[in-house]
C-alpha cells in the first residue's frame, strides 16, 4: 500500500516522440500533470491518450521559472510529495518505492542521481545529483532560465539522499537554445548578486563566441565575495583561458590556466586544458608534464563542471604523443595502447599506434 500522494509535474512543448517513454514510467505516480506551453504537433492528444491531465497555457514573455511555477499551481493540495520532471528524462523503474521508502514526513525535498551523458555502449558516464523532488509547500522556482528550486517555508529545510533513484536525461538536441542568452541577461539582471547567474551568462558569451563578453563576466563573478566554490571558480578560470587562446593572446591563456591549476589542483580539467594549448605550442615538455600530473588523479568529484574529455582517451593521446615528440617511445607507446584500448574504433589513435610501435626496440 502506498503511504504517501505523489504527483510528477513537468512542462513541455512539440514532445510527441518522448510521450510514450515518459508515460512508462511515470505513472507510477499517483497523478501526473503537465502544462503545455504551446504544442502544436500531437503532445497533448498523446499524453491525454495515456492518462495525464493536461493544462494549455500561454506565457509571454517566456521565462522558465514562471512556467514551472504555474505547472506546480496545478498540484492538488493534497499532494505530499512532487516531482518536477522533463519528457526527456526518465526515471529508471521502480522510483515510486525507493522514494517512498526513503521518504518521512518531516522531509522537505530528495536529492537523486541524474545521467547527463553515456558511454559508447551506452551506460552512464557523467553523473550528478538533482534535487528536483519536494514537498508540496513551501517551494517556488525562480531565474528566467537555469532555474532553480528555492526553498521558502517556515520550517527548516530536510533534504534526503537517495542515490537508488536515478533519472537519466536523453536530451533533443535538435532544440535551438538561442533565447538562453538573453535569458540569462534577464536573469543577471534581476539577481545582481547571484553568482552562479553570472558565472553562467560568462559561459554562454563563451559558447556565442563573444569572448570579450565573457572574460568581463567571468572576471566579474570570480570577484564575488559568495563564489568560493573552488570547482566553478576553476572552471571560470578556463573559460578565461579559452576566450583568450581564441583571440590570439595565448600567454593570457597560459597565465589563466596556471591559475585555474592553482585554484582548484584536484580536478583533470585545467591540466588538460594546459596539455591541450601546450600541444598548439609544440611544448612537448609541457603536455608531457601536463598530462602526467592529470593521469594521478583517479577521482572524479562528479559535479556538473565535469568534462568528459578529461576521462576518455584524450588525456593518453596527448601524453603519447609528447612523449613521442620527445624521443621516449617505450612510454608513448604504452599511453598510445591505452588510448586505443578507451576508443578501439578510433583510425588515428590505431595508425599512431603503428607508428610509435615501429620506433620501440
Amino acid at each position: 500500500m502506498n503511504k504517501y500522494k505523489i504527483c510528477v509535474y513537468a512542462i513541455c512543448k512539440n514532445e510527441e516522440q518522448f510521450v510514450d517513454r515518459w508515460m512508462n514510467v511515470v505513472t507510477e505516480a499517483d497523478i501526473v500533470i503537465v502544462t503545455d506551453t504551446g504544442s502544436t504537433d500531437s503532445t497533448v492528444k498523446k499524453l491525454l491518450n495515456r492518462g495525464a491531465i493536461v493544462y494549455k497555457e500561454k506565457i509571454q514573455p517566456w521565462r522558465f521559472d514562471v512556467a514551472r511555477n504555474i505547472a506546480m499551481n496545478h498540484i492538488p493540495e493534497d499532494v505530499d510529495i512532487c516531482v518536477s520532471n522533463d519528457l526527456d528524462e526518465v526515471f529508471e523503474a521502480g522510483w515510486r518505492q525507493k522514494l517512498e521508502k526513503a521518504w518521512n514526513p518531516n522531509c522537505t525535498r530528495a536529492r537523486y542521481l541524474f545521467t547527463w551523458s553515456y558511454h559508447e555502449d551506452g551506460s552512464p558516464n557523467k553523473q550528478f545529483p538533482m534535487e528536483k523532488i519536494h514537498s508540496r509547500k513551501g517551494f517556488n522556482w525562480i531565474h528566467p532560465v537555469h532555474e532553480i528550486l528555492a526553498y521558502n517555508g517556515t520550517a527548516k529545510e530536510n533534504t534526503i539522499w537517495i542515490p537508488e533513484i536515478i533519472l537519466n536525461h536523453y536530451p533533443d538536441l535538435s532544440k535551438p537554445r538561442s533565447q538562453y542568452l538573453s535569458l540569462l541577461e534577464l536573469s543577471a539582471k534581476e539577481n545582481p548578486d547571484d553568482d552562479r547567474g553570472v558565472f553562467w551568462l560568462g559561459r554562454e558569451y563563451m559558447y556565442y563566441k563573444k569572448y570579450y563578453a565573457s572574460i568581463s563576466t567571468l572576471k566579474k563573478y570570480l570577484n564575488m565575495p559568495t563564489a568560493t566554490w573552488a570547482e566553478e571558480r576553476c572552471a571560470a578560470m578556463r573559460f578565461i583561458a579559452r576566450d583568450y587562446e581564441n583571440i590570439g593572446s595565448l600567454h593570457e591563456a597560459r597565465m589563466w590556466l596556471y591559475k585555474a591549476i592553482a585554484e582548484c589542483h584536484y580536478v583533470r580539467e585545467p591540466y588538460l586544458d594546459m596539455a591541450q594549448l601546450g600541444y598548439l605550442e609544440s611544448d612537448w615538455p609541457l603536455v608531457k608534464l601536463m598530462t602526467n600530473e592529470a593521469l594521478k588523479i583517479n577521482t572524479r568529484t562528479e559535479s556538473y563542471l565535469l568534462e568528459i574529455s578529461s576521462w576518455d582517451y584524450t588525456l593518453y593521446d596527448l601524453a603519447a604523443i609528447s612523449n613521442y615528440r620527445l624521443g621516449l617511445y617505450e612510454k608513448s607507446y604504452k599511453y598510445a595502447a591505452k588510448a586505443c584500448e578507451m576508443s578501439p574504433e578510433n583510425e588515428r589513435l590505431k595508425n599512431n599506434l603503428y607508428l610509435i610501435s615501429l620506433k620501440v626496440k
